[in-house]
């Protein structure tokens, strides 16, 4: 009898290790899966980027710079560029995590991002960060914005943001918001400057925050009787 305990409980323990290591094989799998992701991601971006610099060249442009609508000298230009970019980034930084504390729709939209993130490094979310702030910045306002306006550029932005679920359509519609602000920074002051550096640095930290903050999303009832 004393022997047949044992050998269960040797069986319970080996399963037990078997469960283990098919959990760390899963996350390892997990880990490198989003990885190959983020690198093909600043890939992506830094290809876009390129394209539009090229474009820039070919058009005799820069994507850097437009006719700006305030009156003032260019160097005040470039001043109140990034000024307005690091208020865009400060509000719009506090007003994410004020919305995923507050919002459930909020809360379902992080959520749903974030399992593109959780296993990632620092490292690796800057790069994105960097990469997609610098991509999107120089294609969407640096090359469309003087191109198809303010409204058209906002909203071709928003169509790239894709997510699965209910999901994509916040995520669409704040990525929409998000692109007219960059544009109208960018159209005021005649300088890319302020967009891009408020996109990075909200990319940034956005990603770091999402990556390291659970939304706990409560389920909503009907009638208190029908989970929806």
């Amino acid at each position: 009898m004393r022997g047949l305990g044992l050998g269960r409980s040797d069986e319970r323990l080996r399963g037990l290790e078997g469960l283990v290591r098919g959990s760390v094989s899963s996350a390892s799998r997990s880990s490198r899966t989003s990885a190959l992701r983020a690198g093909v991601t600043v890939l992506a971006y830094t290809a876009l980027a390129a394209v539009s610099l090229l474009v820039a060249a070919l058009r005799e442009e820069s994507p850097f710079i437009t006719t700006p609508l305030l009156p003032v000298s260019a160097p005040l230009l470039v001043l109140a560029s990034l000024a307005l970019g690091g208020l865009v980034a400060l509000v719009t930084v506090g007003g994410t995590r004020l919305a995923v504390k507050r919002f459930t729709w909020a809360k379902e939209l992080h959520e749903t991002l974030r399992p593109a993130v959780r296993d990632l490094s620092t490292l690796r979310l800057v790069a994105m960060a960097v990469a997609s702030g610098l991509g999107e910045e120089l294609f969407f306002r640096g090359l469309l914005v003087p191109a198809v306006g303010l409204v058209v550029s906002s909203l071709l932005f928003g169509l790239l943001h894709q997510a699965p679920g209910r999901a994509r359509f916040v995520w669409m519609a704040w990525a929409s918001i998000m692109g007219l602000v960059f544009a109208l920074v960018f159209r005021a002051t005649g300088s890319l400057v302020g967009p891009l550096f408020a996109h990075v640095t909200i990319n940034a930290m956005n990603l770091i925050f999402l990556r390291d903050t659970t939304a706990i999303v409560k389920p909503r009832y009907l009638g208190g009787l029908l989970r929806v």
